[in-house]
């Protein structure tokens, strides 16, 4: 329990708690201010101040940082393992923790004493430690920093202890930060009920691997690695080409020889083929050539007797005086004529048959040289041409590589799925023999549960802890729970169910802290049962229960055998005076 809470600035409220039920009210006096809300008497500072003394970050925005608080020392009075326990801590230093006074054979990391120095210091996160192992029983690193991913931290239990309302601790049972996620909350939960908490770790762990896969195969979708993650199927036939390409071509330079001449010989294959080429064009057109050389021989035959006879008369009619030859002489003249074409033309024809011979002895001899060299430049390579092979088999090389990781990943991501799918179900498996086996403590967290839930409402509510595929499932049930109101009161029967089992078990701080938001929203005979049950309960189960509220909101009729007066705090706080807060000045 929390004996006392104090602090070195001169106007601080300290406040002095008693066992069971302590109400710390805050009145809005007819004078106040717009300016001066309730909110600025400090009942929420309470769970900051308890919070900061019990190990939270002291981060830039923390009020303690306030240059109006830095130098002050706020220090609490509390039970750790049923040992009085004093400790200090300013804004200025916060990384440490002074300690007081303590007895501190049981704690696991030892306070030293600095020199100069009239108590002993420890760092916060050795703090946060030892206050994990002597509320909660928790073992493992020192730092938090270093523990396992997942596990159970002293922060992340004792929040459900003293929610926070800046954090979203008041919108689900199950949370004690809205922000927190479905691992953290289940793995606590199970922690404080008394499971194993390694289950849903495990659980939490394939979640994990579930989202990244999930982001991996949508990048995939949507083009970001479309080029690297593709179908096993398709990277299968990818890589058995591109290992056949490579190999081939690994087994084609494995032979390779090199013909130092390679250039030239491939200069000359070049210039015969061409000169070849140019031969057979050249022949071509003999071979066109002596076809009408022959046409033409065999045309060229002198004119008929009777045709020329017939000439002859007609010339020596109309030109009488100039035809004076004979007819035999203009005969044999043509038929010299005749004579010296056609023995032109059989000269023409013999050049031409002579020329065409001539370029195919060439040519056959050109022909046998050009296969000597092609031959050659078969059975040889060129150094640059070896060099370019080489180049590509080793882009070949990378090439297949790179599939080969495509696939490998492309197999991964398809066998992930299934494998996780398994992990679900032996994980199921484990919870449901855990849940046998643990029975007793389920039964008892859902009768505490009811029990305290009729105790506010004509119908009593209810708690269900089951097992599904995505972990244990916490369920709350109140008629009517869609109010602001019931929806709190569901928050109010979790704890209280939850601080009667940590009694059970010995765990957990040895008091639980309401805030005044707890409240809000809830109906007047509500909260007055509210606040009997938790005395009761605090009574019953032997812990400490806080609640601060505002004056205005406290109820008027009360529950027989119920006095609230009787748990009042003599302190009261206000917002009608500057002064009226539990730090006795106001700061932005």
């Amino acid at each position: 329990m929390i004996h006392r809470i104090e602090s070195t600035l001169p106007t601080f409220k300290a406040i002095n708690f008693k066992p069971g039920l302590n109400v710390l009210l805050a009145d809005k006096s007819p004078g106040a201010t717009d300016r001066q809300t309730r909110n600025g008497a400090g009942k929420t500072s309470l769970i900051e101040i308890i919070h900061f003394l019990l190990g939270s970050k002291c981060e830039a925005e923390s009020i303690f940082k306030n240059e109006v608080l830095i130098e002050s020392r706020f220090g609490i009075d509390f039970d750790l393992k049923g040992k009085r326990t004093i400790v200090e801590r300013t804004g200025r230093t916060p990384s440490r923790v002074e300690v007081l006074k303590a007895e501190t054979e049981e704690w696991p990391i030892k306070p030293s004493r600095r020199r100069k120095s009239e108590f002993t210091i420890i760092s916060n996160s050795h703090w946060r430690y030892v206050l994990g192992a002597l509320m909660f029983g928790l073992k493992g690193d020192a730092e938090e920093e270093d523990a396992e991913k997942f596990t159970p931290t002293f922060r992340s239990l004792f929040a459900y202890f003293v929610r926070r309302q800046r954090s979203g601790a008041f919108v689900s049972p199950f949370k004690q930060a809205e922000m927190q996620q479905l691992g953290d909350q289940q793995v606590a939960i199970a922690y404080l009920l008394g499971f194993d908490w390694t289950i849903p770790q495990k659980w939490q762990r394939v979640r994990d691997r579930e989202k990244s896969l999930k982001e991996l195969r949508k990048a995939a979708s949507e083009g970001a690695f479309g080029s690297i993650i593709s179908t096993t199927a398709e990277l299968r036939t990818k890589v058995t080409v591109a290992e056949e390409r490579t190999r081939q071509l690994s087994d084609n330079l494995s032979t390779f020889r090199i013909l130092a001449e390679y250039q030239t010989y491939e200069n000359e294959a070049s210039e015969l083929t061409r000169q070849l080429g140019a031969m057979a064009d050249d022949n071509t057109i003999d071979r066109q050539l002596l076809s009408d050389l022959e046409k033409s021989l065999s045309d060229e035959t002198s004119p008929s007797a009777d045709d020329l006879e017939a000439l002859y008369k007609e010339a020596n009619v109309v030109l009488p005086e100039t035809v004076v030859r004979r007819f035999e002489d203009v005969r044999a003249f043509h038929e010299s004529v005749v004579e010296n074409r056609r023995l032109y033309l059989e000269g023409e024809i013999q050049s031409a048959r002579r020329r065409i011979s001539q370029r195919e002895q060439q040519m056959q001899i050109m022909d046998a040289r050009r296969a000597e060299v092609m031959g050659l430049l078969n059975t040889y390579g060129a150094l640059e041409q070896r060099d370019k092979l080489r180049a590509e088999l080793t882009r070949l090389e990378v090439e297949t590589a790179t599939l080969r990781d495509r696939y490998a990943a492309a197999e991964q991501l398809e066998g992930e799925k299934t494998e996780l799918d398994i992990e679900r179900g032996q994980l199921l498996l484990r919870l449901r023999q855990d849940f046998r086996e643990q029975s007793g403590v389920l039964r008892r967290a859902i009768l505490a549960f009811e029990e305290t839930s009729r105790a506010l409402y004509e119908e009593a509510g209810s708690l269900t802890i089951s097992e599904s595929m995505n972990g244990p499932q916490f369920e709350v049930k109140i008629h009517g729970s869609k109010s602001k109101g019931i929806s709190n009161m569901q928050i109010f029967c979790f704890d209280m169910m939850l601080m009667r089992i940590c009694a059970e078990q010995g765990i957990g701080p040895g008091f639980l802290v309401h805030d005044s938001h707890l409240f809000d929203g809830v109906d007047e005979r509500q909260t007055a049962k509210a606040l009997q049950v938790g005395a009761e309960t605090a009574s019953k189960a032997g812990f400490q229960y806080i609640v601060t509220m505002n004056s205005d909101a406290t109820p008027k009729e009360l529950p027989d055998s119920f006095n609230l007066k009787d748990y009042i705090l003599p302190v009261r706080l206000t917002d009608a005076t500057e002064d009226g807060g539990i730090f006795g000045l106001r700061f932005e």
